[in-house]
């Protein structure tokens, strides 16, 4: 699995860059405060958990998510188009099978097609009091909300 996830990190410095999906100061600091942050939140999750990670972006923290444990069903959720074709295009590219949705977690259709999932993920989305709103309706009574969130 760690071809798959060098694979992806080629693309995040490659084509994430150069479509703006990642900065290009992020590029050396990749592994250590983008891919491995992000698989780490794996450990919190059980055994074939539905996983939505809300806000995408460029798949973080999706698509380590289902690299580094190829159990869980995860669906990426992303409201921009391009965000979603780079998205499509990666899991196409690395076979890892996730669910890509081009939405808002709030809107009520989203919420009718993902909702009762075990865990909704996320990395620096939005306040956490926003996020909460956005990620109760996804997820089952006694799911996960697990947000990755910076020091402001």
């Amino acid at each position: 699995r760690l071809g798959l996830a060098r694979r992806y990190a080629e693309a995040l410095a490659g084509p994430g860059v150069e479509r703006g999906l990642v900065g290009p100061r992020e590029v050396g600091r990749l592994w250590d405060r983008h891919l491995l942050n992000c698989a780490v939140i794996g450990e919190l999750l059980e055994r074939g958990d539905r996983v939505v990670d809300i806000g995408s972006g460029a798949g973080l923290p999706g698509v380590p998510l289902a690299i580094a444990r190829p159990d869980l069903q995860v669906v990426l959720l992303d409201p921009l188009l391009r965000r979603t074709e780079f998205l499509r295009e990666m899991v196409t590219d690395l076979g890892v099978a996730v669910e890509i949705v081009r939405g808002r977690a709030e809107e009520s259709w989203v919420q009718d097609q993902l909702g009762g999932s075990d865990a909704a993920v996320s990395r620096a989305v939005a306040a956490l009091d926003k996020l909460t709103k956005w990620s109760m309706p996804l997820i089952r009574p006694n799911g996960r909300m697990l947000a990755i969130k910076g020091e402001r």
